[in-house]
């Protein structure tokens, strides 16, 4: 069984905004899947599939994303999910957007929902893929960066780092070790 973690923030208000690339992901793969997020516990919403013979959630936390592991460890223990079965993906500004970064440990790097994961999991230890949202503008700051829309010209490039997303994704559900997902993709 697998595990497959979007971070955002629920609502409206947030729809679309860098800091929600994790939500637009997994929303990308359950559209391909003709999945709906139409299950509900724990602070997080979540839908199910089998591919290829493996069991396989798709998760967003509804706690915004300073408290993402307060849904995830709840969720994690109800389907007897190991850590090494699961995936975050996330916002990540030290990427450029439309690259992404696969990693199997690591610290919060600054990260309030990473950290919140690693606080409640107790272990940095669990898979991970980074997707490049940029750095603010000179002068403008981290949270008016991280909660604003892509502009018009990066629209190519997030949707070309959300496709390369979900092909690793699928990639590892198939049977890839996230090792080997990890050095096909970085």
């Amino acid at each position: 069984m697998k595990l497959i973690i979007g971070l955002g923030n629920p609502g409206a208000k947030y729809k679309g905004t860098r800091h929600n690339i994790g939500f637009i992901t997994v929303d990308e793969f359950a559209y391909q899947e003709k999945l709906e997020f139409n299950q509900a516990l724990f602070d997080a919403t979540f839908t199910q599939t089998h591919i290829d013979g493996e069991k396989v959630i798709l998760m967003k936390p509804l706690t915004y994303m300073n408290l993402s592991g307060q849904a995830v460890r709840p969720l994690m223990n109800y389907f007897k999910i190991g850590i090494e079965d699961i995936v975050v993906l996330y916002d990540d500004m030290d990427l450029p957007v439309g690259k992404i970064r696969l990693r199997q440990k690591g610290s919060a790097g600054g990260h309030n929902g990473i950290k919140s994961i690693i606080s409640c999991l107790g272990s940095d230890q669990f898979n991970r893929i980074k997707i490049g949202v940029g750095r603010p503008a000179p002068g403008r700051s981290v949270v008016n960066h991280v909660l604003a829309n892509f502009e018009k010209e990066e629209q190519e490039e997030i949707l070309s780092s959300v496709s390369k997303s979900v092909e690793a994704l699928r990639d590892w559900i198939k049977g890839d070790n996230f090792i080997q997902t990890m050095n096909r993709y970085n």
